[in-house]
C-alpha cells in the first residue's frame, strides 16, 4: 500500500506517544467508547480527547454513533491506514542478476526463487566462478521444489542478460566490484538499479540447516522485494 510520505510522516509521529500506540493496539482487536478508554489507560477525558483528535486527524482511527444510544460514540481502528507504515523502497521488478563470488550456491538459489515468486527472469554468476554448483545447494533447492537456473557456474563475462537489477549477496564481491580491475565486466551492468544483500555463506558450514537457513532468508528478502515493489518488466 502506497500513500504519501508527509501522511506516513505523520502516521508515524502521531503513533510515536506511547499513550496513543497503547490506544491503537487496543483498537485492534476490539471497538471502544471513549468512556472505556479512559477506565483502561486513567486519562481524563480532555487528554482523551486530544490523543483521540490527533488520531482521527492523520486517518488512523474514525468515530461511529451508538445503535443502542445515540449519545454515545465508539472508536474504531482504520486498519488500512497502518498498512503503509513499515519503511520500503520501490525498486523496478525485472529481469535480475545476482552475483557472488563462487556461484555455487548464495545467487544460484535466489536466482532460483526469483523466477519462482517474481515470475521474472534471473540469471546468477561470480567473480571466481567454481567448477560445479554446490549439490548441497542442488538438495536444499529441492527441499522448497526448486529448480537451480543454469547447469555450471558462470563468470561476469558469461552473462546473456541486461538486467533491470542487480543484486549482490555476498559481502566479498560487493566490495570486490569497486575495484578497478573489474570495471570493464561491472560497466555494462551498471543501467540497472544495484543492491545487496549481506547473506552468510552457507558452504562454510556445509550443513543441511545452513543451507535452509539460506533460503528462508532469501524468500524472505525476495517476496519482501517483490511485494514493495514496481510493475513487473
Amino acid at each position: 500500500m502506497s500513500i504519501p510520505d508527509d501522511l506516513r510522516s505523520a502516521r508515524h509521529a502521531a503513533l510515536g506517544d506511547p499513550v496513543r500506540l497503547a490506544i491503537v493496539d487496543e483498537l485492534t482487536v476490539s471497538d471502544c467508547s471513549p468512556v472505556e478508554l479512559r477506565s483502561a489507560f486513567g486519562l481524563p477525558s480532555n487528554l482523551l480527547a486530544h490523543h483521540l483528535d490527533v488520531l482521527e486527524e492523520v486517518g488512523l482511527i474514525y468515530r461511529s454513533t451508538s445503535a443502542g444510544d445515540a449519545r454515545r460514540r465508539y472508536i474504531h481502528l482504520n486498519s488500512e491506514a497502518l498498512g503503509g507504515l513499515a519503511p520500503t523502497k520501490c525498486v523496478p521488478i525485472g529481469p535480475t542478476l545476482f552475483l557472488c563470488t563462487r556461484n555455487s550456491a548464495r545467487s544460484q538459489l535466489a536466482a532460483a526463487l526469483w523466477e519462482d515468486i517474481s515470475g521474472c527472469a534471473a540469471e546468477s554468476a561470480g567473480t571466481e566462478p567454481a567448477e560445479r554448483i554446490d549439490r548441497r545447494a542442488v538438495t536444499a533447492a529441492k527441499r522448497r521444489g526448486l529448480q537451480l537456473v543454469g547447469s555450471a557456474p558462470k563468470g561476469l563475462g558469461q552473462i546473456n542478460m541486461s538486467p533491470t537489477l542487480v543484486i549482490t549477496v555476498c559481502d566479498v564481491v560487493h566490495e570486490e566490484l569497486a575495484h578497478e580491475e573489474l570495471a570493464d565486466q561491472v560497466q555494462p551492468l551498471r543501467a540497472g538499479s544495484w543492491l545487496h544483500w549481506s547473506v552468510p555463506d552457507p558452504v562454510k558450514l556445509g550443513t543441511a540447516r545452513a543451507f535452509d537457513s539460506t533460503l528462508d532468508e532469501l524468500t524472505r528478502r525476495v517476496s519482501a522485494l517483490v511485494e514493495s515493489g514496481g510493475s513487473a518488466a
